[in-house]
């Protein structure tokens, strides 16, 4: 009975999906490259992997507004990451475990398994003792259609872990054993709690991965835990950590004891709206990481959680990005190559000089592109360059790159009556000869990458198509631009 339950509660949504998607589809916020569902509201990227000659996005899912609710998991393949069948959800609520409106079925991930697809999920219900988080299974031999496995929860909160806080398993294989990540609270601190397992089924705790001393903050969502080169990565979103959206420790781990040593930490992306990344293998080996573009924290400063709702939709993915590690340890992520393949009508300039004196710049119709430039440092001595970005009527985005404060800020106070604050980072710049910018704009985001994918401001932009104007001018001197190139961008999604 509870596999034809969740199989009535797939085809009731799929039917609102069917109704409302082409009047959607039209909507004058939607994006034109960034990935999106087809209705309703959507947040965490789940189960992110390549089966079977095909790129998987499974992502939490209200199909039926633009608003938060009972969570059922969308499903989508392509062949380049770029343009995507959407399949039929590949979960809903229908469990003891989460069949719950403020609950359902939560973040997770996805890993192949004696020749099928399978998912580890959070199911959240509430039976009156507030709310309940436990980590369960469902399968597929398609990879399209699944059943939920007869023995979930598989895994439910040790003692002296709230059953609220205990969610998002990333689970991996290495060797004959399967490893599970899972994010948790202790105490009021947060923790990544390892677990591991002979047959996906049966799992027993290993070890404290690693957990915050309250410098980051009180609960970790959706952890990630990879290899890359000869060091491993831990990735989560601290919630109570402030400005802190997405962070990355880099270190030592040892299959033998679970223990997990880090020594470099940083910040993944400054921005507003870059939040609960997960990462997957692609068939070329290249580690590939896509997050959501929004955020918790912040995101109840606005009426209704943004404008798009009244479009029937709300939230998209950041643009997928290749993880590499530096040589001191830290990270770069880098745009994937694919989207190289949505470029159209190149526009190039040589070497040009900055002043006070705003000056025009062309990067495909103003809304949808691709922009690359660098900055001379050393030939250089302005104080600051401002680049003005969706500008037009008023209103405008300025990316500010402070030389004298060694400050990279992004203030969208005046883009578009909904987007509110400034981002700010550090630019590393001593001994640097020259800065590197590559700014992906659609139309309701900014993605602003510097000092060599180290330095990254994601921002939801709600502009219009008359804010299509890019103007860039000096503060106290004058710079020179050594190279420029852009882009309009190819419309995957309208």
């Amino acid at each position: 009975m509870s596999r034809e339950l969740m199989q009535q509660n797939i085809e009731k949504a799929q039917r609102e999906i069917d109704t409302k998607k082409e009047m959607i589809k039209n909507g004058k916020m939607r994006q034109h490259y960034h990935f999106m569902a087809q209705t309703g509201w959507m947040n965490d990227p789940n189960g992110l992997i390549y089966y079977k000659g095909k790129y998987h996005f499974f992502y939490q899912y209200n199909p039926y507004n633009g608003f938060w609710d009972s969570m059922h998991w969308g499903h989508a393949v392509s062949d380049d990451m770029l343009h995507w069948e959407y399949l039929p959800l590949a979960l809903a609520p229908s469990e003891p475990y989460d069949n719950h409106l403020r609950g359902g079925c939560f973040s997770g991930s996805a890993i192949e398994h004696d020749g099928r697809l399978f998912l580890m999920f959070t199911g959240t219900t509430n039976e009156g003792d507030g709310f309940e988080q436990t980590q369960c299974i469902a399968y597929s031999e398609d990879g399209i259609h699944f059943e939920k496995y007869e023995g979930n929860p598989v895994l439910t909160a040790p003692d002296g872990i709230p059953t609220d806080r205990f969610r998002d398993p990333k689970v991996w294989k290495h060797g004959n054993m399967y490893y599970m990540v899972c994010g948790a609270s202790r105490d009021n601190n947060a923790l990544a709690l390892l677990y591991r397992s002979e047959d996906m089924f049966h799992w027993d705790f290993f070890n404290v991965l690693a957990e915050s001393r309250g410098e980051w903050g009180f609960m970790w969502e959706c952890p990630d835990f990879y290899r890359l080169g000869d060091k491993y990565v831990l990735t989560f979103s601290p919630m109570g950590s402030g400005e802190h959206t997405a962070v990355y420790l880099v270190g030592d781990f040892d299959y033998e004891t679970g223990k997990f040593d880090y020594h470099v930490n940083g910040e993944i992306d400054w921005g507003f709206d870059f939040y609960a990344p997960q990462s997957f293998l692609a068939p070329d080996g290249r580690r590939i990481m896509v997050g959501w573009s929004n955020e918790w924290e912040w995101m109840p400063l606005w009426k209704d959680w943004g404008p798009t709702y009244k479009e029937g939709w709300c939230g998209f993915f950041n643009l997928p990005r290749e993880v590499r590690v530096m040589e001191d340890g830290t990270l770069q992520f880098v745009p994937v190559a694919e989207m190289e393949m949505l470029r159209e009508n190149p526009e190039y300039q040589d070497s040009f000089v900055v002043t006070e004196e705003e000056k025009e710049l062309k990067a495909g119709e103003g809304v949808s592109f691709e922009l690359k430039m660098k900055i001379d440092l050393e030939k250089t001595d302005a104080d600051k360059v401002e680049l003005i970005i969706r500008c037009g009527e008023g209103k405008k985005t300025v990316c500010r790159f402070d030389f004298k404060n060694s400050e990279l800020s992004v203030d969208r106070n005046e883009a578009d009556g909904w987007s509110r604050g400034v981002s700010r980072s550090t630019m590393f710049l001593k001994g640097k000869s020259e800065l590197d910018i590559h700014i992906f704009s659609d139309q309701s985001s900014l993605e602003i990458f510097t000092d060599r994918y180290q330095n990254n401001h994601s921002s939801n932009i709600f502009a219009g198509d008359r804010q299509n104007q890019l103007k860039i001018r000096a503060y106290g001197g004058s710079a020179v631009i050594s190279g420029y190139e852009s882009y309009g961008m190819k419309e995957c999604f309208r």
